[in-house]
């Protein structure tokens, strides 16, 4: 029947050609009449970097720009790491009023779904015993066995532990089973010197194949992207995208003049680096220090779902029958639907520099794009790179060492020109922002696979030398008090300091916005040694409260530290002591100030002149609070006692408490004893009817049942006694809460 229906369709088919031929030529111009097409796109044109922004996140922002006549192919080169990235940020514009065709790029299939289209059913790892097991029922020659080349089928592979030396150690060796030829089985060790090739051309070809596939695992290579532009005449063409590079890093210099000024020369360096598949030729390079949320999706890759695989019934066939009708119509054939699980993948389209990318000519003032809220434009201080402070100048070059200033935005309304960064003075407002930027005034160039250091700070700044030292850190540290009056806030990163031409030390700093000051310790002071010398508390109570059943006592505490500080050197020395601050109303003493207050501290400026000591005594003072429940369910006759002595002016309101106390806590002890002669009584009761039923029918029982009669007497007396006492304490008890939660008392030292 298939043959049949396969026959007509194919009889159909030709029948129509041969009408269209009938049909003379116009009948063909009107079928093959196509619609208007637009003109395929020319050969494809590379389009360069022009922008690129590095953030502290490790992505970086990338734009090419070019222009692009007609319909064009546009080509830009990625790495296969960067292309996950790039397909979940990728935003082309044509400024011309053209339009994006289509982008495609070189695709790869995941090894595991490649070795699939292979009869070798191998996997990615293989061993030595996998790869004769995918040979089994091959012809193959093997060469080196004993006897001779042999020529044959392979029919198996086994493994056998044989002993090893005299010893119980075993080895497994390993041997083939080969059918030869004239139909003889043969068994041969599988040894270094044994080889085995496959006779069969196809066999071989697919080996060859699978190698390949293993080798191309560790090729990276490249990826090429290429847009389709169509348009009409000469067009601006932007591409930008967001892709993962190395995070950039900041080093600084701290230069100290041979002639103490005050001020140190501070240079500020990014090291930049270009792993990416293409050259940044004379880009614009920008540095962020923020960190804007970003993640990786693998677009890239080809995904495969998992389908559920449904057997196909085997089950056997049964004679004929006949049954009864039913009232309805039984669908016998329910058909198995198999819903596939599809995974939704969300890209997320993010350009870190939306808003920011229209700018006019560089070296004048740059608007920004507030479309998207995105953050205004401000300057840089006094960061016209002349040369450096050790009389080297920066000379323009591929390595991205460029001469020239640099600005930086931040989230504020002001807009600022170039040239206003040179101006002393000029010092940003915007003192604590978390997104600051550097973007270079000069194009850079870095090729692919190098790296630079690149000019974001020039600038003299107030710096001062001190020891800093901190009970935590008992070792003295030589440290650098540094104030940044520049527009940049400097970010984080290593520093080295240089004093009379000598290095001096190196360390770490934490960004320093515009106008604040930081300690930057870089080597420890062996001349300088401080201790605490004397510690002293003194407790003064100032203030009582008593309501509803609370007592708060409220103490002035009066602590004092001082500290010693010995300069061994020849050199006089500022030492800054850090001492802990306290919270919760505590204050210096008056007189006393601070020259620095941090949250947790206070720091002291100490003079201390070359060889001498120099003290300093800190005192502060604060409240501490007591707070005590009173209760009736705990004896608190003691503290109440010894707070009407401090306080003689609470006698009168805590003297029936007090006393109330007292006969709650003789009932307790009346109602002990009384359980103990219950006890007591209760065991006699006990030992006497024992005693009584032991003698039964004895003369002297009848001196036991008197005293099991006065034992029960007893016992039945002193129950009541205790049930008395309970109900007296209950009383006690409402009428100390009474008393406890009626109490309304205030004192304080200053009104006595």
């Amino acid at each position: 029947m298939r043959r049949i229906l396969a026959g007509f369709c194919l009889a159909a088919f030709t029948l129509t050609l041969a009408a269209q031929s009938a049909a003379g030529p116009t009948a063909k111009a009107k079928l093959a009449a196509p619609q208007a097409q637009p003109a395929p796109p020319q050969v494809v044109k590379d389009l360069p970097v022009r922008k690129v922004v590095l953030y502290k996140n490790g992505v970086g922002y990338f734009e090419h720009a070019g222009t692009v006549s007609g319909n064009q192919r546009v080509a830009i080169d990625f790495t296969s790491p960067q292309l996950n990235d790039v397909l979940q940020s990728l935003t082309v514009l044509d400024e011309g009023g053209g339009r994006i065709a289509g982008v495609n790029y070189n695709s790869t299939t995941p090894l595991a779904e490649q070795l699939k289209t292979l009869s070798l059913g191998m996997s990615d790892d293989p061993t030595s015993t996998e790869l004769f097991q995918a040979l089994r029922g091959q012809r193959v020659e093997v060469l080196g066995a004993p006897g001779g080349p042999i020529t044959g089928r392979l029919l198996s592979i086994e493994s056998r532990a044989e002993k090893s030396g005299t010893g119980d150690n075993t080895v497994d060796k390993f041997y083939l089973s080969v059918v030869a030829t004239s139909g003889a089985a043969r068994v041969i060790e599988l040894t270094p010197a044994l080889s085995v090739r496959p006779l069969d051309a196809n066999l071989q070809g697919q080996l060859d194949r699978y190698l390949e596939l293993l080798s191309s695992t560790h090729s990276t290579g490249l990826r090429h992207l290429t847009l389709d532009a169509l348009g009409q005449g000469q067009r601006e063409l932007r591409v930008s995208y967001i892709s993962e590079v190395p995070v950039w890093k900041s080093t600084y210099r701290m230069v100290f003049p041979r002639v103490p000024n005050g001020n140190a020369i501070v240079q500020g360096w990014a090291v930049v680096d270009n792993t990416v598949g293409a050259d940044w030729d004379n880009v614009q390079l920008s540095l962020v220090a923020g960190a804007p949320q970003s993640f990786i999706q693998p677009l890239s890759q080809p995904l495969y779902t998992r389908r559920p695989e449904i057997p196909i019934s085997t089950e056997a066939q049964l004679t004929p029958q006949t049954h009864e009708a039913a009232e309805f119509k039984q669908d016998m054939g329910a058909a198995n639907n198999a819903q596939l699980d599809r995974t939704e993948l969300a890209a997320k389209l993010f350009a870190p520099t939306a808003g920011l990318t229209q700018y006019e000519s560089m070296g004048t003032a740059r608007k920004a794009d507030r479309s998207h809220g995105a953050p205004a434009t401000a300057t840089a201080a006094n960061t016209g790179v002349a040369g450096s402070v050790f009389g080297n100048g920066y000379g323009a070059g591929s390595g991205g060492n460029v001469a020239g200033g640099l600005y930086q935005r931040s989230e504020r309304d002001a807009l600022y020109h170039v040239s206003d960064a040179i101006q002393a003075g000029d010092v940003s407002t915007n003192a604590f922002d978390d997104f600051f930027e550097y973007a270079l005034t000069q194009p850079v160039t870095i090729h692919k696979n190098e790296s630079a250091m690149v000019p974001i700070l020039q600038q003299e700044l107030p710096a001062e030398h001190v020891t800093l030292w901190s009970e935590r850190e008992p070792t003295p540290l030589r440290a650098v008090w540094l104030e940044n009056k520049s527009k940049l806030t400097l970010d984080s990163g290593s520093f080295s300091i240089f004093e009379s031409g000598e290095f001096a030390g190196e360390g770490l700093l934490d960004p320093i916005h515009p106008g604040e000051k930081r300690l930057l310790s870089y080597a420890a002071d062996q001349a300088v040694r401080v201790k605490v010398a004397d510690r002293d508390n003194r407790r003064t109570l100032h203030h009582v409260q008593v309501a509803k059943g609370v007592v708060v006592e409220t103490h002035m505490d009066v602590v004092s530290v001082t500290y010693s500080a010995v300069n061994h050197g020849e050199a006089d020395r500022m030492v800054l002591l850090e001492h802990p601050r306290r919270d919760n109303g505590w204050s210096l003493d008056e007189g006393l100030k601070a020259d620095e207050t941090a949250p947790d501290l206070y720091r002291f400026k100490l003079p201390v002149a070359s060889h001498s000591t120099a003290k300093l005594e800190v005192r502060e003072r604060g409240p501490e609070h007591t707070r005590v429940d009173l209760t009736a369910g705990q004896d608190q006759t003691f503290y109440l006692l010894d707070l009407v002595k401090r306080v003689p002016d609470a006698l009168d309101k805590l003297k029936p408490v007090i006393d109330a106390q007292t006969a709650l806590a003789d009932l307790d002890r009346r109602i002990n004893e009384s359980k103990k002669t219950e006890e007591t009584a209760a065991a006699d009761e006990t030992r006497d009817r024992d005693n009584l039923t032991a003698l039964k029918g004895n003369d002297a029982a009848k001196r036991f049942v008197d005293e099991l009669n006065r034992a029960e007497d007893l016992l039945q007396a002193t129950r009541k006694q205790t049930a008395d006492l309970e109900q007296q304490k209950k009383a006690a008890v409402d009428k100390l809460n009474e008393l406890i939660a009626g109490i309304s008392f205030d004192w304080d030292v200053k009104a006595k």
